[in-house]
């Protein structure tokens, strides 16, 4: 069996047994492409089974002058699952990678905007034209609810609860959780269904999808970067930012106004609070506070 075909079985094993997103299966594939790269360019003829440890390391010392720490550690800990996988099916008996130290990284501090930048930048949409309104509906969810970039673009009009307060989301590998909305976020979200959505000619199949673009159909994660790369340049925003960015504010305000660290998990959808824990390192200041205003030492 080539690479070719074991890479097509791991994917369908990611997709189908664990769920995962396109485009973290695309990301796994990569990381094998690359080492097959590897072994094509240096004539090296060998298969997923029994590629040694020694041949692994020496793609690892290649490729740690190509990229930085953190893409080594991904590529490392993709290659270990897919190896993973082979001994899971039997294919192998070790992991050449298990002896393999990952680098250390350290821990990458998410980007945050102010209220004040978020409403300059909802505040410079074009509200006369037939986008604006639905721009500004989908950065009011974004920093509303904290929603990822993929889960606003697949949002449904049958996943809107607005009676009771949440709106249904599916996030990664199809979870689905209820997330609140507030006030400010409905009310936009019903100003363009009503004023522009129902004048749309609307494609066959995306007849419940919530924000479309001009010629009916969803719109692609590109153009929603699109647009706030756009609005960041018409307010001389001095930060790189993106989709996500409103996600990291939606949690970082939480924090800061005193919300605890498991309703925000719950929320955004992280399968372990270690994940939302690097909440905890954006504002020391914060932390300070909270120290001088309630400890009973203080």
């Amino acid at each position: 069996m080539s690479w070719n075909n074991y890479i097509k079985n791991f994917q369908s094993y990611l997709k189908i047994e664990r769920g995962l997103s396109s485009n973290t299966i695309q990301n796994y594939s990569f990381d094998i492409e690359r080492l097959c790269l590897y072994l094509e360019t240096n004539g090296i003829e060998v298969s997923p089974i029994k590629i040694s440890e020694e041949t692994i390391q020496h793609f690892i010392y290649t490729i740690s002058s190509e990229v930085n720490a953190r893409s080594q550690a991904r590529i490392i800990s993709g290659l270990k699952s897919f190896f993973g996988y082979l001994i899971f099916e039997d294919y192998r008996l070790d992991n050449p990678l298990e002896l393999i130290e990952t680098p250390k990284t350290g821990r990458k501090l998410p980007d945050t905007l102010s209220v004040v930048e978020i409403d300059s930048l909802i505040g410079a949409i074009d509200l006369v034209s037939n986008e604006g309104e639905r721009n500004r509906a989908m950065l009011e969810l974004l920093y509303g609810c904290g929603l990822r970039v993929s889960e606003l673009v697949a949002l449904k009009i049958s996943d809107l609860f607005f009676e009771e307060g949440f709106i249904k989301v599916t996030g990664k590998g199809n979870k689905q959780r209820f997330v609140p909305i507030g006030d400010l976020s409905k009310k936009y979200i019903e100003l363009y269904k009503n004023t522009i959505r129902i004048h749309i000619n609307i494609k066959k199949g995306f007849g419940d999808t919530l924000f479309l673009n001009r010629r009916g159909s969803q719109l692609t994660r590109a153009m929603i970067f699109t647009i706030i790369k756009d609005l960041a340049l018409k307010v001389e925003l001095n930060k790189k930012i993106s989709p996500h960015t409103f996600r990291h504010s939606f949690a970082t305000h939480l924090l800061e106004n005193g919300a605890d660290l498991r309703s925000i998990q719950l929320m955004l959808g992280h399968e372990s609070i270690t994940t939302t824990e690097i909440y905890l390192h954006l504002d020391r200041k914060f932390l300070s506070e909270v120290i001088n205003n309630f400890h009973p030492r203080k």
